[in-house]
């Protein structure tokens, strides 16, 4: 798929050197994670990433990862002159396999971190731990830890640039005119139903429903209606 668009559903339900880290939790050679120092912008922002690398035939998951993925997570706990980091997703990919639709990357993703300094006079260290699922047949997660100083100059990376231009389309860019949802009793809870008026999807392109809590997501089977 080449462009997917996150429709927020959050309304409705209530959204220095590059330095790799090892893996826990899985063989070290299934996924290798980078940080990219990045550089300042000009006011209390520093831009950085991480670059997943995934072995052949493994593939990692996007914010909303799907039917049978793993949501990634960040605890930034223990980082120095950090108010907060914003991750910004790529396109990703989408992933058919026993009948379920998952949403994400194999091979390489370069993840842009937007970072708000407390103290623009002082560098920044960044100490992360980061639960990321990877699947190839079955689905596992991985632990990583991050621990990197970042520099206090430096020019933009282009690659960085390229991954936050590489986004999906908002609701407003594709068009979404109106948004309804109906909850009824099932066998086994609630049943959500989501109706989204919208121009019918052109070949190569996804609709991904996102919600305000990552770890709750749609099923396959809800696909929003043309326009």
């Amino acid at each position: 798929m080449r462009f997917v668009f996150a429709a927020t559903a959050a309304a409705l339900l209530s959204s220095i050197a590059p330095l790799s880290a090892q893996p826990s939790g899985i063989d070290g050679d299934v996924i290798d994670v980078e940080v990219m120092p990045g550089w300042r912008d000009a006011g209390m922002g520093h831009i950085a990433a991480l670059r997943l690398t995934l072995a052949p035939g493994w593939k990692t998951y996007w914010r909303a990862p799907g039917d049978a993925g793993i949501p990634p997570s960040f605890d930034w706990q223990g980082s120095e002159n950090l108010v907060g980091v914003v991750p910004h997703w790529p396109v990703p990919e989408i992933f058919n396999q026993n009948g379920m639709r998952s949403v994400g990357y194999d091979e390489e993703v370069i993840i842009p971190l937007m970072i708000t300094r407390e103290d623009p006079s002082q560098p920044v260290h960044l100490r992360a731990e980061i639960s990321l699922g990877v699947c190839e047949e079955i689905c596992i997660p991985a632990f990583v830890s991050i621990d990197a100083a970042l520099p206090s100059s430096g020019a933009a990376d282009t690659e960085i640039s390229a991954a936050l231009a590489d986004r999906p389309m908002t609701e407003a860019e594709a068009r979404v005119s109106r948004v309804t949802c109906q909850v009824r009793p099932s066998e086994d809870g609630l049943t959500l139903t989501m109706t989204v008026d919208m121009p019918p999807l052109s070949a190569g392109e996804a609709a991904v429903i996102e919600t305000a809590d990552p770890t709750v997501w749609m099923t396959a089977g809800a696909r929003p209606a043309g326009g």
